[in-house]
């Protein structure tokens, strides 16, 4: 009986790591960051489902698309300034992702975005 308990028990906890698991490795949402030097305020993007992207502002970077392939975040969209707007691809590695939290790197810098 004793052994049927904790079978039970071993069982839940498994189901519930596992559910918990899915909605941890959810990139899809609107991240933001602080803004340097401006307290109060954010920026970031926002991922949206069928791989639409877009900026929360910022008005000189326009992400327009996404991509995840396995812990690489690719991002593309429009530079805009001077009168130009010029296209870009960014690759960007993900450290670390949780229901909460997105921390990307590229080239020795490290983002640290929090869901909203």
């Amino acid at each position: 009986m004793k052994s049927k308990t904790i079978f039970r028990g071993l069982c839940a906890l498994t189901a519930a790591a596992a559910f918990a698991a899915c909605g941890a490795g959810t990139i899809e949402g609107e991240w933001v960051e602080p803004v340097p030097g401006m307290e109060g305020q954010v920026q970031g993007v926002k991922l949206e489902p069928g791989g639409r992207a877009s900026s929360v502002d910022m008005a000189t970077l326009q992400y327009e698309a996404w991509e995840r392939q396995g812990d690489r975040l690719i991002l593309s969209g429009r530079s805009i300034g001077n009168g130009q707007a010029i296209a870009f691809t960014d690759t960007l590695t993900i450290e670390k992702l949780t229901g909460t939290e997105l921390i990307l790197s590229k080239e020795g810098r490290t983002v640290n975005y929090r869901k909203r």
